[in-house]
């Protein structure tokens, strides 16, 4: 049966027996004091369901975890359950229409209580509520139901066969919330339950202990972790804010903190933090791309409150494909890998740059054609009438707001894409938000880049594991941000198709892998060089930095960046 291929593929690659004790874990949970952590992306919830934004993921993973998670070299592993279910073992149905979880035994939350099968379902069940606006939605596409068959096994069923069944519960974007703690946080009340989504009770090896939102978490060990001797760490300080060249220092040159995420530097900043003698950066590529996103929606102030960027009024400017093919073609993005990344940057024109079976051989974009995007505007009607250098057509000049995040990286982008589209006759004006508002999930905030209050905006992410099922999936035309859903969502740009969606659904039946691979380069073509609705500019290496004194750190690219800090140990200065 040709849709069993993928699922034998992926036990094939996985590593299903449970990670072996890493070394300096022998001894008592807390023994080694505190752990420092900066990321210069402050986190402002920890609940994952709640926002997209990476620093809310990662940090959240620290407390909150799944059924399973993605090793550094993207193989399934177990966390709370025992084992990955597979067609060997008998967790995935011959059918390829369910998927049974038996959960580890024992397990308790960081307050005593049992975990059980009905934490799980509950789960699926608060994502999948309508009203609720889940940021990780994808996850459960296709889910008909979710059963806790007893105490200890989950039964997902999917409404068709599902080859790769490995969407819920598995990853840092989809963790396990306790029912007890989330059972009056559902629906369109989730935004509301402040104390839960800000002090979420977990099974990971830290706990909770002050969140400061935008700022600062206070951490220490969960002392009911199933994991005996871990975490070796009592407590952990999550510093979060500042910028990425502060928190490079704080690890490299200075020694003041043990980890420092996203390192979103110039390469030479980097080396020269590196001989500080401190800590040394850690690199590797996954799927983290940095593109423009081209609102489909008005996003005009002049329009009433809770219609903006909604679907009700498409964009006025770039709903013209040619005005999006052209913005592409305006762009240099060699030189951009050149400015911002060096050697831990690529130039790119997919959505998937990888693993390769799904990466599309899509190169148009990278070389620059100034002419020809003006010939192109010109085409569709846009000309500079008045001689002020700005096209304009029907009397509304080419005027685009251009936003981001606060980052040297993004500004230095910024300044030249402006320069750029200012030689096609694009007048743009520039915004940049404080990273921990912009990647917030908060619904009252016009500023969150899921509510896209601008034309154009300009961010990176990637997706959990090897396979970009869910990632496409959240491009389908159910999945906008918008005041039914407290402004949660998964696809930020408001494209929608009905063929994009109708190949979506065909990629989830679909278990040959070498068929699955044409479908997704068509998905990611459909996003990109089909519809310029998405603008790929930088496949970017992700680069963090740890301490010379922190151990058993593995840099992962295919989960949450902090995915085995119960691992994480204190060595003897190199």
């Amino acid at each position: 049966m040709k849709m069993k291929t993928l699922l034998m593929g992926a036990v094939a690659s996985a590593a299903f027996a449970p990670m072996a004790l890493a070394e300096g874990h022998e001894g008592e949970r807390g023994r080694d004091g505190e752990v420092k952590i900066i990321y210069w992306q402050a986190p402002s919830i920890l609940n994952p369901y709640l926002s997209s934004g990476t620093k809310d993921v990662e940090a959240s993973s620290l407390v909150l975890e799944p059924l399973g998670r993605y090793d550094e070299n993207g193989g399934l592993v177990p966390f709370l359950a025992k084992e990955i279910p597979t067609l060997e073992n008998g967790g995935v149905s011959e059918d390829l229409k369910t998927i049974t979880w038996q959960l580890k035994d024992g397990l308790v939350w960081s307050d005593g209580t049992p975990f059980t099968a009905n934490d799980v379902k509950f789960t699926a069940d608060y994502c999948m509520n309508p009203e609720g606006g889940c940021a990780q939605l994808a996850k459960f596409e296709g889910v008909a139901s979710v059963e806790a068959v007893d105490d200890q096994t989950v039964k997902v069923t999917f409404s068709e066969p599902m080859p790769n069944p490995y969407g819920p519960f598995m990853g840092g974007q989809s963790p396990i919330l306790q029912a007890a703690q989330f059972a009056d946080c559902t629906g369109a009340k989730a935004p509301e339950c402040t104390e839960a989504n800000f002090n979420p009770i977990g099974t990971g090896p830290f706990k909770v202990v002050e969140f400061r939102p935008n700022d600062v978490i206070t951490m220490e060990a969960n002392e009911n972790f199933r994991e005996e001797g871990k975490p070796a760490f009592a407590t952990l300080t999550f510093k979060g804010g500042g910028d990425a060249t502060a928190a490079g220092r704080a690890v490299m040159e200075t020694g003041e903190f043990d980890y420092a995420w996203n390192l979103q530097l110039a390469p030479d900043v980097i080396a020269k933090m590196a001989e500080g003698g401190k800590g040394k950066p850690m690199s590797a590529f996954g799927t983290l791309v940095e593109r423009l996103e081209l609102n489909m929606t008005d996003p005009s102030p002049d329009l009433p409150e809770g219609e903006r960027s909604t679907a009700k009024h498409p964009h006025p400017i770039l709903s013209d494909e040619k005005v999006r093919r052209a913005l592409s073609m305006a762009i240099d993005r060699e030189l951009l890998v050149e400015v911002g990344y060096g050697q831990a940057g690529r130039a790119t024109c997919n959505m998937v740059p990888a693993p390769e079976l799904y990466a599309s051989d899509n190169t148009d974009c990278l070389t620059q054609d100034i002419e020809g995007a003006k010939a192109l505007l010109e085409e569709a009607g846009w000309v500079d009438s008045d001689g002020d250098g700005v096209r304009e057509k029907d009397g509304k000049k080419l005027s685009l707001l251009y936003q981001t995040s606060t980052n040297a990286v993004r500004q230095d982008f910024q300044a030249l894409i402006k320069d750029w589209w200012s030689q096609i006759g694009v007048e743009t004006e520039l915004r940049n938000i404080d990273s921990s508002v912009f990647f917030g999930g908060d619904p009252g905030s016009t500023d969150t880049f899921q509510r896209f209050y601008a034309d154009v905006e300009m961010y990176a992410n990637n997706f959990d594991g090897t396979d970009p099922q869910s990632y496409l999936a959240q491009r389908t035309c159910a999945k906008f941000p918008g005041p039914e859903t407290q402004w949660q969502g998964e696809n930020i740009n408001r494209f929608c198709n009905e063929e994009y969606d109708a190949m979506v659904a065909e990629l989830g039946r679909t278990g040959e892998m070498e068929k699955r691979g044409e479908i997704a380069k068509k998905l990611n073509d459909m996003l990109t060089k089909d519809s310029y609705s998405i603008l790929p500019l930088v496949d970017r290496g992700r680069v963090s930095a740890a301490s010379n004194t922190l151990g058993g750190v593995i840099l992962n690219t295919w989960d949450s960046e902090l995915w085995n800090a119960a691992d994480w140990y204190r060595k003897k200065e190199e």
